[in-house]
C-alpha cells in the first residue's frame, strides 16, 4: 500500500519536532528515510548509508529495491550511494538507462524498475560519514526543488547522527573523522589533477574517476590516491583515464 503523503513543510516539522535524547539512532534515521519517502516529489524509495569503520551499511531503508542496490554497491566498492557517502558530494543519476559513470550497477536499477537515483553525501559530524539515498521509478524524477529539500533531510540526518554519537567512545570517533578527512581530501586532490590535465569541470573529473574505479575494480578512494602518488613521483608523465 502507498504511504500517506505529506508536503515537504509537515515532514520538517515533524522532523524538528524529533527529541534526539529520548529515541535511538535507528529510529531517527528510519524515520528521516519514511518521511523522505513520503513528501519528497518523484520518490518511490529511500535508503540511509553509514560508513562505520570504511564498512558501509545501509541503516534505514523504506523497500527492497533501495537495499539490494546499496548492498551491490557495497560489495562491488562504488556506486553513486557508496561515492556520495566517501566524497561527500550531491550525486544525481538522472537516467539510469544512460548512466555513465556507474553502467553495471545502473542496468541492476533498470531491471529494479529505478529510472532516476539521487545520492546526498551527509556533512561531517562526530566522524559519521554517509549518505541520504533516493530512488525514482522514471529517468528525471528529481527536479532542482526536490534536490534542495532533500539536502535538507540529509542535513536533518547529519544532526542526528552527531547527537547519537555524542555518547560514543572518544578515541574511535577521532581515528573515524580522521580516516573519512582523509579519504575526502584525496579525491579532490585527484579530481584537481584531472581537471587540470583534461580542462574539464569537477563533476566531469568525479566521472572519469568513477569509470576508473569500476574499470580496475577497485574503491573510489583507491583509485585517487594512486593518481595523486602517480602525479607527486618524479618520474611522473602522462594523464589521467583510458
Amino acid at each position: 500500500m502507498a504511504p500517506l503523503r505529506l508536503s515537504p513543510q509537515d515532514a520538517l516539522v515533524e522532523l524538528s519536532r524529533i527529541r534526539l535524547d529520548e529515541v535511538g539512532l535507528d529510529e531517527v534515521l528510519q524515520l528521516i528515510a519514511d518521511l523522505a519517502r513520503r513528501s519528497l516529489r518523484g520518490v518511490a524509495e529511500v535508503s540511509v548509508t553509514l560508513l562505520r569503520g570504511g564498512s558501509p551499511q545501509s541503516v534505514a531503508v523504506t523497500g527492497d529495491v533501495a537495499l539490494l542496490l546499496d548492498e551491490w554497491q557495497y560489495r562491488q566498492g562504488h556506486g553513486p550511494c557508496l561515492d556520495a557517502a566517501i566524497t561527500g558530494d550531491t550525486l544525481l543519476v538522472s537516467d539510469t538507462a544512460t548512466e555513465e559513470r556507474w553502467p553495471v550497477w545502473a542496468a541492476r536499477a533498470v531491471d529494479g524498475g529505478i529510472g532516476s537515483t539521487l545520492a546526498i553525501g551527509l556533512p561531517i559530524q562526530e566522524a559519521v560519514v554517509g549518505a541520504l539515498n533516493l530512488y525514482g521509478p522514471t529517468p528525471r524524477a528529481f527536479d532542482a526543488e526536490t534536490v534542495e529539500l532533500a539536502r535538507t533531510f540529509a542535513a536533518y540526518a547529519a544532526v542526528a547522527l552527531a547527537n547519537a554519537h555524542l555518547y560514543a567512545g572518544t578515541a574511535a570517533l577521532a581515528e573515524q573523522m580522521r580516516a573519512a578527512m582523509e579519504n575526502r581530501a584525496v579525491i579532490e586532490q585527484a579530481k584537481g589533477i584531472i581537471m587540470g590535465q583534461r580542462r574539464c569541470t569537477a563533476d566531469e573529473a568525479f566521472g572519469i574517476l568513477a569509470r576508473l574505479s569500476q574499470d580496475t575494480h577497485r574503491r573510489l578512494r583507491d583509485v585517487a590516491a594512486a593518481l595523486v602518488g602517480r602525479a607527486s613521483s618524479p618520474t611522473h608523465s602522462g594523464s589521467a583515464g583510458h
